[in-house]
C-alpha cells in the first residue's frame, strides 16, 4: 500500500534512537499518521516541525500499520512562529485541536485547506490578538461544522429578529437577541460581535470567542470522547492583556 500526498506536520516524536512518528494533516487522506527513518537526525529533524508543510510519500505493508513516510519539505512556516510566542501558541493550539478532534485516515480535504489558510494569514500578521484572536475562532467554528457541530448566528433562536444579537444558547448553539436573552443572561454565552459581520475587534471579543469555541468543543466533540481541552489551548488566554 502507498500514497502521494502534501501535508502539516501537527506532531512530532521521537521512536527508537534516531527516528520519529510524525503526525500529519494531509490533503487528501486527513490526520494520518508515520514513521520517519532518521527522523530525530541533525539532517531531517528541522523539517519535521509542527506547521511546516511537506510532500510526502506513505507505504506499508497493509492499509492500517502505521507505515513510514518520505519526506520533502515545500514550506518551513515553524521557523517565521519562533520570535512571536503568541503565533507559536496559535500554531501549537490548532495542531493540538486537531490531534484530539479529529479521527485518523478520515478525510477532511476542506479543513486541511482551513488550516494553511490559518496558518498563512498567521505568518504574515504581528502577533498582537486583535491581528490573530477572530481568525482562530473562527477557525475553530469551521472545524465545529465540518464535524457535523455547527453554530447559527443568523437569527435569534426565540425571536427570529436578525439584529442585536449578542448570546448564544448553550443548549442549542444558536444566536440569541438581547431583549430575549435578557432573562437567561446569566446562563448565556457571550456573542462576539465579529461573528455577525461587524464591530470592531477588540481582545473583550476575543476571549468571549476563544470561550465560546471552547465550550462547543468540549460539549459536542471532546467530552463525549473522554478528552479535554489540550494545555496549548488554555494558555492563549494568557496572550490577552484582561
Amino acid at each position: 500500500m502507498e500514497f502521494h500526498d502534501q501535508g502539516i506536520i501537527i506532531s512530532l516524536r521521537k521512536y527508537g534512537e534516531y527516528d520519529a512518528v510524525i503526525d500529519l494533516m494531509t490533503a487528501e487522506h486527513g490526520r494520518h499518521a508515520g514513521l520517519v527513518k532518521g527522523g530525530m537526525g541533525r539532517r531531517q529533524r528541522g523539517t519535521l516541525q509542527p506547521g511546516n508543510e511537506v510532500m510526502v510519500s506513505w507505504r506499508g505493508r497493509l492499509e492500517n500499520q502505521l507505515g513510514t513516510y518520505a519526506v520533502e519539505l515545500r514550506n518551513a512556516r515553524s521557523a517565521s512562529f519562533l520570535n512571536y510566542p503568541s503565533k507559536l501558541g496559535v500554531l501549537n493550539s490548532a495542531c493540538a485541536i486537531l490531534s484530539v478532534t479529529l479521527m485518523e485516515r478520515e478525510a477532511h480535504p476542506a479543513l486541511y485547506k482551513a488550516l494553511q489558510i490559518l496558518l498563512d494569514t498567521l505568518e504574515r500578521v504581528d502577533d498582537r490578538p486583535e491581528n490573530w484572536g477572530a481568525l482562530l475562532v473562527q477557525w475553530e467554528i469551521g472545524l465545529l461544522a465540518e464535524l457535523g457541530f455547527g453554530l447559527d448566528f443568523s437569527c435569534c433562536a426565540a425571536t427570529g429578529v436578525t439584529e442585536d444579537l449578542v448570546y448564544i444558547s448553550p443548549k442549542s448553539g444558536r444566536a440569541v437577541s438581547r431583549e430575549a436573552g435578557a432573562p437567561y443572561h446569566d446562563k448565556m454565552l457571550n456573542l462576539p460581535k465579529f461573528l455577525c459581520g461587524g464591530g470592531e475587534i477588540n481582545e473583550s471579543d476575543i476571549r468571549d470567542g476563544l470561550h465560546l469555541s471552547e465550550f462547543f468543543l468540549e460539549q459536542y466533540v471532546l467530552q463525549p470522547n473522554n478528552k479535554k481541552i489540550p494545555q496549548a489551548r488554555r494558555m492563549l488566554l494568557d496572550y490577552l492583556t484582561y
